[in-house]
């Protein structure tokens, strides 16, 4: 007699190996779920950090669309330790006071077409009256030049004879354009050169006369500005003929022209609108002038300092002025109209910071 199975028996089993392959199918869907929701955040945050990075850049000033220069227009970090090439920062010598912070000390000027970076400033305190993008790195063109004259006067004495060599002569750009080749001319006259006509070539004489070649003074220059604490400034060249990789901020610019007008032999030569200088051409001298706008169009108190030019920069001024005993100094990097705004700054904080008697002027012509 055969023995009868319930069919309950092998169903239950049955249902049990249909219950696990359910628990392991449920199994899979929820780790499938979690990934693709894991993926899923991750693009919010990528597309939220662009965002939001693309804010902040437009709120600095930057434009993508620019070129010639427009990998230069960046920030500098607020508080770095080390500059652009990765030396050490000194500390500033002098301290820039409300630098980012433009609505604790603000000067009521305001321009129809302004600037892309600037910065007002107490040469004596670092007191920063006004600012725009103060740490946004910009090319500087000329305004190199700055560093140039103060490692000269740092390095030597300034009835020393300079020798003209071919990369002098040969120097592109904006140049003096009699060094005679081969022969020794008087390092006074080629800072006039430098400072006031912006010769390129007096910058390659100096700068080869300092250091031997326009490379080892590239790397003093460079050494020159970590030890002076600033750090959004690499330097190229002693010119700023070529704009790539050669870079600075207002800030940085607002410390050095402190530094630079604080020397006696720089001092001297920027405040001049014009020189006569002795050198071995014929007739014996060369006649120099002065590009600063300030001083073109005699602005009461202008001491200085630098102008320059690139189509990367633009038209960039750095001036100094001084009106009864207080000391200014104003940025203007890629500006439509310097020297007028140069003048409108100045005029502001002589008269509302200072509260010193206006000075009637004529306006220096150029824009708004």
């Amino acid at each position: 007699m055969s023995r009868h199975v319930s069919p309950f028996i092998d169903g239950g089993s049955g249902r049990r190996r249909d219950s696990r392959r359910v628990r392991r199918r449920h199994r899979r869907r929820q780790a499938a779920a979690l990934l693709v929701l894991a993926g899923l955040a991750v693009a919010v945050a990528v597309a939220l950090g662009a965002v939001a990075g693309g804010s902040a850049t437009h709120r600095e000033g930057h434009d993508p669309g620019r070129t010639a220069g427009a990998s230069d227009l960046r920030l500098a970090s607020p508080g770095p330790s080390t500059s652009v090439l990765g030396l050490p920062l000194a500390k500033r010598p002098l301290e820039l006071i409300g630098l980012n912070e433009p609505l604790k000390h603000p000067l009521p000027v305001f321009f129809t077409q302004p600037p892309r970076a600037g910065l007002l400033l107490n040469l004596q305190t670092g007191q920063v009256l006004w600012q725009l993008h103060p740490q946004l790195r910009m090319p500087i063109a000329s305004l190199t030049k700055m560093m140039t004259a103060l490692l000269v006067v740092k390095s030597t004495r300034e009835h020393t004879m300079v020798r003209i060599t071919k990369a002098a002569v040969q120097a592109p750009g904006s140049r003096v354009g009699v060094l005679p080749l081969g022969k020794n001319v008087p390092l006074k006259a080629l800072m006039y050169g430098l400072l006031l006509p912006s010769g390129n070539d007096a910058a390659t004489a100096l700068a080869e006369h300092v250091a031997g070649t326009l490379r080892h003074f590239v790397s003093e220059m460079n050494a020159e500005a970590a030890a002076l604490g600033l750090g959004c400034t690499r330097y190229s060249n002693p010119s700023g003929y070529y704009d790539h990789n050669n870079f600075s901020c207002a800030a940085d610019l607002g410390e050095l022209a402190a530094i630079d007008i604080a020397q006696p032999r720089i001092a001297q030569v920027v405040r001049s609108a014009s020189a006569v200088v002795p050198f071995p051409i014929k007739g014996g001298r060369l006649f120099l002038y002065n590009n600063n706008p300030l001083l073109v169009y005699g602005y009461r108190g202008a001491t200085g300092m630098k102008t320059g030019y690139t189509e990367a920069a633009g038209t960039c001024l750095v001036a100094t002025a001084s009106r009864h005993g207080v000391r200014l100094g104003v940025v203007l990097l890629h500006s439509p109209a310097p020297g007028t705004q140069a003048q409108k700054l100045l005029d502001a904080a002589f008269h509302d910071v200072y509260h010193q008697q206006a000075v009637p002027e004529a306006e220096i012509p150029g824009g708004v």
